[in-house]
């Protein structure tokens, strides 16, 4: 196959999928009366309507970019981390306990230690599903599940009856954390017109490049992709699967202990009961996933993705009920998930019969290791 036109096509089939969720959002608006027309121009006319709007953007994008590199280092591995949820939530109870702990320290002492003991507490959930992965050969994705439920109600009761009353706010709500602890800057909000921005944001873009540097240029970088690729191969070359194997889903723990460390001394600024997973779990998979991994497409996707969460909630003041406006990111999300028929689409209309085989067969190949992680 033309190493060309593959890169086109994984390029091309984000974009394609993305216009066509929109494509159906707007056939599902019209067949229950609505003018898509109308509901998209609420949707991006909200979502830019104002320099705080713009901060808001970025406000939910931070959070997605660090749950979505996690997903891509555990996928670039041939694992799939679904408790992303369950570790985001680690990190933002952990951060912001440790924050709380230390009304009075210096903001130069506390911040740093809040993220790195959120960003362990992430790694520590996740390292527990990679042990058993590596050792006992158990399916990651059941356990990662189970974790979630796990984290969530121990994160509860964390709130309720481990931590001292001197931080707790009301019942399951602790108290905000001190301008020594927020990651929040005036010169950032006056910047955005008063929104919730902060420097979560800015670090996420700092990681998008090292994790980059990470995978692309570094040996251990190279023995993920390869342990993904291959663990059978990969353990031939002398390299340990099991070892990478948990180091991998180290590394997307921590990266999504500090998703929910930028959701905590970020966007909310304390900590209040979770009735279920938070979102930016799930969100940072179908993030990774619509931008195929790389770092520019997970950012990109990360903008879009808030983007239409803070546009749905314009759809919704025009008159398009909830249901229909917080529908178009699925319908992404469905056309990334069938991925195959896509790309099997751009293959007839850019290469020839034999191209079209080609992209079938590589599609179409069963191919254990890449879904399951392998055999180790």
């Amino acid at each position: 196959m033309n190493d060309r036109s593959e890169k086109i096509r994984n390029i091309l089939v984000p974009i394609i999928s993305v216009i066509l969720g929109f494509v159906l959002g707007a056939v599902l608006m019209l067949v229950f009366g609505f003018n898509p027309i109308e509901g998209y121009n609420a949707m991006f006319s909200s979502a830019f309507q104002s320099k705080m709007s713009f901060g808001e953007i970025l406000v939910g994008a931070g959070p997605l970019i660090f749950t979505a590199l996690g997903f891509s280092v555990a996928n670039s591995a041939g694992f799939f981390n679904v408790g992303l949820s369950g570790q985001a939530l680690c990190g933002w109870v952990a951060s912001i306990w440790v924050a709380l702990s230390m009304p009075d320290s210096p903001k130069i002492v506390v911040v740093p230690l809040a993220i790195i003991v959120g960003a362990l507490a992430g790694a520590a959930a996740a390292a527990i599903p990679g042990l058993l992965r590596a050792f006992f050969g158990t399916s990651e994705v059941i356990v990662t599940i189970m974790m979630n439920y796990v984290i969530l109600y121990f994160a509860n009761h964390i709130v309720n009856h481990v931590m001292s009353p001197d931080v707790i706010s009301n019942k399951g709500v602790t108290k905000a954390v001190g301008l020594n602890a927020s990651l929040r800057e005036p010169w950032l909000t006056n910047l955005f017109g008063g929104s919730r921005v902060n420097m979560g944001f800015v670090l996420a873009l700092v990681f998008l490049v090292l994790v980059w540097f990470l995978m692309k240029r570094t040996t251990l970088g190279f023995e993920i992709r390869s342990v993904g690729l291959n663990p059978f191969a990969s353990e031939y070359a002398g390299m340990s699967s099991k070892r990478t194997i948990v180091i991998s889903m180290i590394i997307s723990g921590g990266l999504a202990g500090l998703g929910g460390v930028v959701y905590g001394l970020g966007t909310f600024m304390n900590y209040f009961v979770q009735g279920s997973s938070i979102s930016i779990g799930f969100d940072g998979m179908a993030v990774s996933l619509l931008g195929n991994g790389s770092s520019v497409g997970i950012l990109l996707s990360a903008l879009l993705f808030s983007i239409l969460k803070l546009g749905g909630q314009g759809m919704q003041f025009s008159g398009i009920p909830s249901e229909l406006a917080n529908s178009v990111i699925p319908l992404i999300i469905f056309f990334v998930a069938i991925n195959y028929i896509v790309r099997v689409g751009l293959a007839k209309v850019m290469g020839g019969k034999k191209e079209v085989e080609t992209v079938q067969e590589v599609e179409s190949a069963p191919n254990e290791e890449s879904e399951k992680g392998g055999k180790v």
